[in-house]
C-alpha cells in the first residue's frame, strides 16, 4: 500500500520523467536529475527512478536547465530501466560537458 501511495505522490509532483519527441530528431526529457554518460552515439540520463538510455548518431545534449534536457541528433533507440541503487545519486561523475 505504501508503494502505491509513493508512486502516486511522484506522479502528482511531476518527479517522474516526462518525454516529448519530434520524430527521431529531437527529444525533450523533463525532470532530469543528471547526465550519466554522453557520447555522439550513446547517452544515459537519470530521471527519478529510471535510467533512460538513448542510442543514435550525432547525439548532442542541449539546454540542461530547470531539470529538463534537450537531446538532438538521429535517435535510433530509447530504453528505460528501473534503478535500484541510488547510493551515487549526488555524484557528478560522467557529466557531459560541451
Amino acid at each position: 500500500m505504501f508503494r502505491k501511495i509513493a508512486d502516486k505522490a511522484l506522479e502528482t509532483f511531476y518527479l517522474t520523467p516526462l518525454i516529448h519527441m519530434d520524430g527521431n530528431k529531437e527529444l525533450m526529457i523533463e525532470n532530469c536529475k543528471r547526465i550519466e554518460e554522453c557520447t555522439e552515439v550513446f547517452m544515459r540520463i537519470i530521471s527519478g527512478n529510471l535510467a533512460i538510455s538513448i542510442w543514435g548518431s550525432s547525439l548532442r545534449a542541449y539546454d540542461f536547465r530547470k531539470n529538463s534536457l534537450l537531446v538532438s541528433g538521429r535517435i535510433s533507440q530509447i530504453e528505460f530501466s528501473e534503478r535500484t541503487d541510488k547510493r551515487n545519486e549526488k555524484s557528478d561523475k560522467g557529466l557531459c560537458q560541451d
